[in-house]
């Protein structure tokens, strides 16, 4: 259990929530560990096996409490939310924003990305000594976040973030144990051609979901985003989200895996067609360390509270509901120091 602002936590499998009284009540193995008067909390997310007594649900719709439900790995399942509830507005907040004002969220999203994909370059500096190649490409990315200061159109944001994209990835093999046996020669998809792209997609793809399901807990519309378009289908907010998220957690996670030698190329099958797609072993070992890696802790930079890296979609889901809400001035998206 962990209590973040006005968002109360619940991952401990088992856990029993129920009312006494004007407070919420957390029992785990039949013990009390936690008592909360109601007013102090604006959403409950409860993860797998968690029950909530049906007089505490009604206390939470009175009280306009979001409760959402998840499956133990995030997967969104629904909540409840009383009558009088501030969804409605949040959501045309968002909408109103997404057409008519994208572009700070929008830019703010892009410089965390750039920023992280710089420093997964400069550890590779640190770690294994100067090389010529990734050296420039990190100069090129902080040239990249000079220009985006000044960039006041979409258009030119993602100009910009697909030429630091090209950069990063341009340079991505150096981040390759030489005698790992995998090849990179840039980004492609759809279908992934090689071992390193089929990682990349699949762990993508998970924190993707992870992601969608956070907005949806808080209220938002994954569908409606500030940087990608719309487009039927696709939960263009949640991707957004994603790009704060993608060279910190995903590709480093691929990385160790590769250099640790933990996946091997013959873990991937490559289809007729030439879709490279991981075998359920190496898949399976995957679904493992991206759990494992949920477990770990840090100190969130914006909140400076310790948290578990699973809760980060769902804190910056919440932060950036509260900037939608006038709550904060700006959205802080998700960027390690």
């Amino acid at each position: 259990m962990r209590k973040l602002q006005n968002t109360l936590y619940i991952t401990t499998q088992g856990s029993y929530l129920h009312k006494e009284r004007e407070t919420l009540v957390v029992e785990q193995e039949r013990k009390k560990v936690a008592q909360l008067p109601v007013h102090s909390i604006g959403h409950i997310f409860c993860f797998g096996n968690v029950l909530v007594s049906p007089f505490l649900m009604g206390f939470c719709g009175e009280n306009n409490v979001n409760l959402a439900f998840f499956t133990e790995n995030g997967r969104f399942l629904g909540r409840l939310q009383g009558r009088q509830s501030g969804n409605v507005l949040l959501r045309r907040a968002q909408y109103r924003l997404s057409e008519h004002n994208p572009v700070p969220i929008a830019r703010h999203i892009i410089a965390a990305k750039i920023q992280s994909g710089k420093r997964v370059l400069q550890r590779r500096l640190r770690n294994h000594g100067d090389q010529e190649e990734v050296q420039a490409a990190v100069s090129a990315l902080n040239f990249s976040l000079q220009q985006l200061k000044r960039a006041e159109s979409l258009e030119l944001i993602r100009g910009i973030e697909g030429d630091a994209a090209a950069r990063y990835f341009g340079v991505f093999r150096h981040l390759l144990r030489e005698n790992s046996g995998f090849a990179f020669d840039g980004r492609n998809r759809r279908p992934p051609r090689d071992g390193v792209n089929a990682l990349l997609s699949f762990v993508y793809s998970i924190l993707g979901k992870d992601i969608s399901g956070a907005l949806q807990g808080v209220g938002l519309d994954p569908q409606v985003g500030f940087l990608h378009a719309d487009r039927p289908g696709r939960d263009s907010l949640a991707q957004d989200i994603l790009e704060e998220f993608r060279a910190w957690w995903a590709d480093r996670l691929v990385l160790s895996l590769i250099n640790r030698g933990q996946i091997k190329p013959q873990d991937f099958v490559t289809e007729a067609g030439g879709a490279v797609n991981i075998k359920p072993e190496a898949r399976k070992l995957l679904f493992q360390t991206l759990q494992a890696k949920k477990q770990e802790k840090i100190v969130h930079p914006f909140l400076q509270e310790e948290v578990e890296i699973g809760l980060l979609p769902y804190i910056q889901a919440m932060l950036l509901a509260r900037h939608l809400r006038g709550d904060l001035a700006e959205y802080p998206p998700f960027l390690m120091r």
